[in-house]
């Protein structure tokens, strides 16, 4: 297997391009970057259809690779080439490409569903990402914010992302929410409450509950705000019921990842309860 040392060789534009939107959907390839997310590809039954790896990495690394070896392409390269290829600063000596096509497909009728208005942080889409699989939710709508399948969201999910069905609306903010608020109307329409979620000290019109007086076993869809304006007015418009989890007045509002985790599990927590009674 030869080794790719110059920095000039194809496979350092390649590579930088897929690290891209349009370069990643031109190609219809994910870059994952690291040994961790190639691991937790590798777990979920999907294989990368190549694999751009030092030597170190592939003599430590022999374990992961012993029954695999047919499943990918492997390329062979020099450790600065990775370093120049990746957006992670300190490379650990791999890079694997998962075709878009093997990402997890949307169920026919989700019956709870996560919808995120317009978040911006990577690391906080891709915490919740993570939020979300150990909550069971079975799909999540985004309308625009961070890219869930960009690096920084990926690591920070630590690969829930290509566990998660998901749906990325709009090509522009107005876009994204209209194609939202349009989603939510058909779910209110076919039955599901659309909870809008809040601050227990937002300034609102209507009647706020603790996020536990709701029945969750209901066909539910989940709406978290943006991290500096909250939910859309628009947004807001379509929901059925709001909630909010109540917190000390020391603090104004907690981030949203944070709050997503006793919002998201508190249906599995109620799922749990019923099965003992």
């Amino acid at each position: 297997m030869p080794l790719i040392s110059s920095r000039r060789n194809p496979i350092v534009r390649r590579l930088k391009e897929l690290g891209s939107p349009q370069g990643r959907n031109k190609a219809s390839m994910l870059l994952l970057e690291g040994t961790h997310l190639f691991q937790e590809t590798v777990k979920t039954g999907r294989f990368p259809s190549e694999l751009i790896a030092t030597e170190r990495w592939l003599e430590n690394n022999s374990n992961l690779l012993e029954f695999n070896m047919n499943k990918f392409n492997i390329t062979k390269v020099a450790p600065e080439v990775l370093e120049l290829s990746l957006t992670t600063k300190n490379p650990d000596g791999v890079a694997s490409l998962l075709p878009l096509s093997s990402l997890p497909k949307s169920k026919n009728k989700a019956e709870f569903i996560l919808a995120l208005d317009r978040l911006q942080d990577p690391g906080n889409i891709g915490t919740i990402f993570r939020n979300a699989l150990a909550a069971e939710v079975e799909m999540i709508w985004l309308a625009l914010g961070a890219d869930p399948l960009g690096q920084k969201s990926l690591r920070a999910s630590s690969g829930a992302v290509l566990e998660m069905p998901f749906q990325r609306l709009g090509d522009s903010e107005d876009g994204a929410i209209q194609d939202l608020a349009d989603k939510l109307e058909v779910a209110a329409l076919n039955g599901y409450q659309v909870i809008g979620s809040y601050a227990p000290n937002a300034n609102v019109s209507f009647e706020i509950y603790p996020y536990w007086d709701l029945d969750w076993m209901k066909p539910t869809v989940l709406v978290l705000g943006n991290e500096g304006n909250g939910l859309h007015p628009k947004i807001q418009a379509c929901c059925t019921t709001a909630v909010t989890l109540p917190h000390s007045k020391a603090v104004e509002s907690l981030n949203v990842a944070s709050a997503s985790v006793p919002l998201l599990l508190e249906r599995h927590r109620a799922k749990m309860t019923s099965c003992k009674t």
